[in-house]
């Protein structure tokens, strides 16, 4: 259980911050980095539920738990010594991976087959959950630099993968189910 009975500690005042096992790390860390990115996205889905009802909001508020999960798993470093750690560190879960994966078939199969590509907008929620979309790509492209240096989970990479899909077939479905995509014309204003 998480307890805040104080905001701010003046522990950072240094450009540094502690990550999940207590390092110091500065806060321009890849790693601080990437999660401090699922923390930005999931900002963007709260404001993208302003506009959600139903099922898409609750898709879209577990989605915001997720991310706090990703934060999690991000911020606590050496894999190897989870089994170590006075508690158990969160990690993301293949069938978080899995449950996406689902929601996505489901939203997908009632949207026509795409023949061009779309441009971010339509209705407000679309054009939201682009940029929910996009924010998700870079939390993904930052966790593969991040792999390179150091082992991070790899189903947090598959999340936020699969996420940036959810979001793009969400943002179809919220365009009355694609029928109000914004259709790119290439070489359209040459």
């Amino acid at each position: 259980m998480v307890v805040l009975n104080k905001i701010y500690t003046k522990t950072g005042d240094a450009g540094e911050t502690a990550l999940g096992n207590g390092v110091r790390v500065a806060k321009h860390s890849l790693r601080v980095t990437a999660y401090g990115t699922s923390d930005e996205l999931n900002s963007f889905v709260g404001v993208a539920r302003l506009e959600a009802e139903g099922d898409m909001d609750d898709a879209l508020s577990r989605i915001q738990n997720d991310l706090f999960d990703i934060g999690a798993d991000l911020c606590r470093p050496d894999m190897e010594k989870d089994a170590e750690a006075e508690y158990p560190p969160l990690r993301i879960a293949d069938t978080q991976v899995s449950r996406l994966e689902s929601e996505i078939d489901d939203m997908n199969a009632g949207l026509d087959p795409l023949r061009s590509f779309i441009l971010p907008g339509g209705s407000r929620l679309a054009a939201q959950l682009h940029v929910c979309r996009t924010v998700a790509r870079r939390g993904e492209r930052l966790c593969v630099e991040l792999a390179t240096m150091e082992a991070i989970n790899t189903a947090a990479v598959k999340y936020l993968n699969r996420l940036s899909d959810w979001f793009f077939v969400a943002a179809r479905t919220a365009n009355n189910g694609g029928k109000d995509d914004v259709l790119w014309v290439p070489g359209a204003n040459r």
